[in-house]
């Protein structure tokens, strides 16, 4: 049984909520990413997606210069690292999750896991338990049943420390 810390990207480029979205923009070129951690120091507190700048901030005339805490989501589904694979993997795909951010006890963000850090270093995932998170994670919504809550779901606003530990929306972060 594989932990999370034991498969996890470490090398993490983030943002802060001060940072423009041009900036966050060429951070993804620059590193081939589609998403980026949100974070206040090494506190997790949103993630920032290729979609959320493209949606939220330039279809409806927003300039590269706008804060990234103007457009990022909050509430991002979040592990810690010493969380079991294969749970993650299940909640990564009950989110429609390809990437999660990994935290510390301390609530620090420490690393990022990935569908693709799952297949290539994990020792427990079936083919068979892959393909199937892989298949629910690219659904459109509108074709997925609505899941039940999992209590074990966080979100960044817990991980910030900004609250108490509840379950996040089901809602598929855009």
């Amino acid at each position: 049984m594989n932990r999370i810390h034991e498969i996890m990207s470490r090398d993490v480029v983030t943002v802060a909520p001060t940072d423009t979205i041009g900036r966050a923009a060429q951070l993804m070129e620059r590193y081939d990413v589609g998403s980026l951690p949100v974070c206040d120091g090494r506190r997790l507190i949103g993630m920032l997606t290729d979609r959320d700048i493209t949606v939220r901030a330039l279809a409806v005339g927003m300039m590269p210069d706008t804060p990234v805490r103007e457009v990022a989501s909050h509430g991002a589904e979040w592990c810690f690292d010493d969380d079991d694979v294969d749970a993650i993997q299940r909640q990564m795909s009950i989110a429609q999750l390809h990437r999660m951010p990994v935290i510390d006890h301390q609530r620090r963000l420490v690393g990022m896991l990935s569908l693709g850090d799952i297949a290539t270093r994990g020792d427990s995932v079936s083919r068979d338990e892959l393909a199937n998170t892989l298949e629910a994670v690219s659904q459109p919504e509108a074709q997925r049943a609505a899941p039940a809550v999992n209590s074990n779901t966080r979100s960044a606003q817990a991980a910030s420390g900004s609250g108490a530990r509840q379950p996040a929306s089901r809602k598929r972060l855009h």
